[in-house]
């Protein structure tokens, strides 16, 4: 069995580990974070040791790619939080006037 084979290559910005939604991002945070294959596993319940230990292998054989990868989810990911911060949905919208009606219920009394 090839290391591949172990991933869903969905496109150059997704890369899962088969049979499940988690991203080999989700492993490879955890692992740049100083986690163990164990302690990852113990976070990551659904995924076996196994699996783990192939997408580690996978990115420190593949690392300058793997890195480019994992930059550009980065980067994704804060541009979409922004766009989320910049225009937030009607709810969030609203739940944020409630909250600022509290606390300023609460200040004057």
């Amino acid at each position: 069995m090839q290391l591949e084979d172990y991933f869903e290559f969905l496109s150059p910005d997704d890369i899962r580990i088969k049979g499940h939604r988690i991203g080999v991002d989700n492993v490879l945070d955890y692992y740049l974070e100083g986690y163990t294959p164990e302690e990852i596993a113990a976070n990551l319940p659904t995924l076996t040791l196994e699996q783990i230990h192939a997408t580690i292998t996978y990115y420190l054989h593949n690392r300058p790619q793997m890195d480019s990868y994992m930059a550009r989810l980065a980067k994704w990911r804060e541009q979409r939080y922004q766009e989320w911060c910049a225009n937030p949905s009607p709810l969030i919208q609203r739940l944020r006037a409630l909250k600022a009606q509290k606390h300023h219920q609460q200040i004057n009394f």
